[in-house]
């Protein structure tokens, strides 16, 4: 499995430069597991069971493979990440963490999740660590904004659930089909979302003021609705690839990168909630 998080996206969705496990069929070993550029393709596929040593033309038999990720394991560690999120929140608002500080446990958790993104095997101490700095982090931010507008914040929790699950009813019902085509899509629009966000901290650092106007006003509210759909739209990527992990039989240990880029996801679309929630109730 490769995680579509676009943060970490530099490890692809195949080992090949393809794309992996569109349009596959769901049973790892299967004809349509040997597509071109499918990680999990009984092709080179390290994690394919082996065939029959006997077979004319076989290759050298080797164990099976056994200790592969199941969607137990995904669900399992995705709860011990957004756990530690949900703990170091919870200790920055109940001890009242200052704003400087949390900005400094962001830019953490910044630092080791671009470290986890670069590893080329998922790190749980890392990703666990990056969970509790991101947690801190949060919990300031939402504490300070919960000053000023209080309940902002409870709103953007309940509206990332909402946002959860109705992507995952939405992907499991196939309203929403993810494709070669959406994948591109999605990534080309985020690359354009976060060059406009990079581009207005330079015009509010340097000019003073909100910058281009993506914080406020009409403007803001679109912006702020545009990074909530994208952060809808990686979650289908990420439940994609979760699948397709299952179905081709990745390692148990992969579903730390599951967990990983799903926590990031839902990092995202609470953040762009809770500005978007401060925008329309006029902060």
């Amino acid at each position: 499995m490769r995680s579509s998080n676009p943060v970490f996206s530099r490890r692809g969705f195949s080992r090949d430069n393809g794309f992996a496990g569109f349009n596959a069929a769901p049973q790892a070993g299967g004809p349509a597991a040997a597509q071109q550029g499918n990680p999990y393709a009984t092709t080179g596929n390290p994690y394919a069971q082996p065939t029959d040593p006997y077979a004319q033309g076989a290759p050298p038999f080797a164990p099976p493979q056994a200790d592969r990720m199941t969607m137990d394991d995904v669900v399992m560690r995705t709860g011990i990440t957004l756990g530690t999120v949900v703990v170091g929140a919870a200790l920055a608002w109940i001890l009242e963490l200052p704003l400087p500080l949390a900005i400094g446990a962001g830019l953490v958790a910044m630092v080791l999740g671009l470290v986890q993104a670069f590893k080329r095997k998922p790190s749980p101490p890392l990703i666990l660590a990056y969970a509790a700095f991101e947690g801190l982090f949060l919990g300031a931010l939402s504490g300070f904004i919960n000053e000023r507008l209080q309940g902002a914040p409870m709103q953007a929790v309940l509206g990332t659930m909402a946002v959860f699950v109705g992507v995952l009813i939405a992907y499991k019902t196939r309203i929403i089909r993810v494709n070669q085509r959406f994948y591109r899509y999605v990534m080309a629009a985020a690359i354009g979302f976060v060059l406009l966000t990079a581009v207005n901290l330079l015009f509010m650092a340097f000019g003073g003021g909100d910058g281009l106007g993506f914080r406020s006003g009409g403007l803001g509210i679109l912006f702020g609705v545009v990074g909530v759909i994208l952060g809808a739209c990686f979650l289908a990527l990420d439940f994609k690839q979760v699948e397709d992990g299952i179905a081709y039989g990745a390692p148990r240990d992969e579903s730390w990168l599951a967990a990983f880029g799903l926590t990031m996801t839902l990092v995202w679309i609470y953040l762009e909630l809770l500005r978007l929630i401060s925008i329309l109730r006029g902060d």
